[in-house]
């Protein structure tokens, strides 16, 4: 049996204010052709799909188009929900779906059909799919368990499988963090830890198919594995590899992964230098540097002095500029494309381009720059004329 391990889509997210939603659909597009050309059984997806519970009008489209897709391919599709999910609305016509081979479990509810069978030459391998649950919604389904923690939520889901036979090969999919896994600073984290669910809870399952933690990553007991994002969604992942996770389970105990690399359409790239040696045209057209100017961009600027409209004019040069910083925190202003606070200082000029630039991803023209200048020192003198007037008063 051979099938693919993918998770946490998060099919309309923004990074830093950038939609990634043209990303997200280059990088499903690989994922499909890889899928057609590796012609495995079955497609897992643990969780996280869209980024927002009410995700937007285009991330519904495109997860309907990779479906689609898969199903025209006549393989069986897995899928749960993670804790950025609607369960509604992920499993709306979950029912209606399913007679094309996708099977979406969206929300944990006892006696309902979870686990689902498929058969090679080896016998049987069961699907086991639980959603993303938390402990207070596992009490109220089983009030006479003691459920204090996300462990014991799980631990109870899993005792309340119905059709788990230990002689039969077995891959549960969820979506919850297992303590031990590294963190990256795209996932939600609660305080203390207190979201840790035991790897030992696993034991018996030939793969474990985990979502919601970003890096690609395998737990220390067997094959329990978190497959990770197919896309950079923080500067923290910039020097990860993102991968296609395909699993091929033999006989009983024999399972191979195999990581197959996925290039995105931009690149996740941290940079550091002066303003001065980064604005130089034959720093930035050198050729060397093509693909870091392509790249979404955290620059991180190791000048003493703070630089007026740093981030406006590096934009300009540095069209996927995501943020930017000073080496020494107590310098200047830090920026990022989606915040307006990293004005604060500048000049009325300098304000509005850097302000312009977010919302148009291109610069001033120069008859703009012209138009808005004059609006500006008129503007500029009214004040000054106030100022005067009353001090006069005064």
């Amino acid at each position: 049996m051979k099938f693919v391990h993918l998770s946490d889509l998060h099919i309309g997210k923004k990074v830093n204010g950038y939609s990634m939603l043209e990303d997200q659909e280059y990088i499903l597009n690989q994922i499909t052709t890889m899928i057609a050309k590796e012609q495995p059984d079955a497609i897992v997806i643990a969780g996280d799909v869209y980024d927002k519970p009410v995700p937007p009008v285009e991330a519904v489209q495109m997860l309907d188009k990779f479906l689609c897709t898969l199903a025209g391919m006549n393989l069986e599709v897995f899928l749960i929900s993670g804790n950025h999910d609607s369960q509604e609305r992920l499993g709306f016509a979950a029912s209606l779906i399913e007679s094309k081979g996708i099977h979406i479990v969206s929300e944990y509810l006892p006696g309902q059909k979870m686990s689902f069978s498929m058969e090679d030459e080896h016998g049987e391998v069961v699907f086991h799919l639980l959603p993303f649950i938390k402990p207070v919604q596992m009490k109220r389904f089983y009030p006479e368990a003691e459920i204090e923690s996300y462990s014991d939520a799980v631990e109870v889901a899993i005792n309340h499988i119905r059709d788990f036979d230990p002689k039969k090969r077995n891959v549960l999919i969820t979506h919850q963090f297992v303590t031990g896994a590294l963190r990256t600073e795209s996932e939600d984290i609660c305080v203390g830890g207190s979201d840790n669910v035991s790897a030992e809870l696993f034991k018996d399952f030939d793969y474990t198919a985990l979502g919601h933690i970003h890096k690609p990553q395998k737990m220390s007991l067997g094959n329990v594995r978190y497959c990770g994002t197919p896309l950079k969604y923080s500067f923290s992942e910039a020097k990860d590899k993102k991968s296609m996770t395909i699993v091929e389970m033999k006989e009983k105990g024999d399972v191979e992964v195999t990581e197959l690399p996925l290039i995105p359409m931009r690149d996740m790239c941290e940079v550091k230098g002066s303003f001065e040696l980064l604005t130089t045209p034959g720093f930035y057209t050198d050729p060397k540097q093509k693909a870091m100017k392509e790249s979404y961009l955290h620059i991180t600027l190791t000048d003493e002095e703070d630089i007026l409209d740093a981030f406006a004019r590096l934009k300009m040069i540095y069209p996927y500029l995501m943020k930017m910083d000073y080496e020494s925190s107590s310098k200047g202003r830090s920026g990022t494309a989606g915040t307006a606070g990293t004005c604060e200082g500048g000049t009325p000029m300098g304000i509005f381009q850097e302000f312009f630039v977010k919302q148009n991803e291109k610069p001033l023209t120069e008859k703009q720059e012209s138009l808005l200048k004059g609006i500006i020192e008129s503007v500029w003198d009214i004040k000054q004329e106030d100022v005067v007037e009353q001090e006069e008063n005064e």
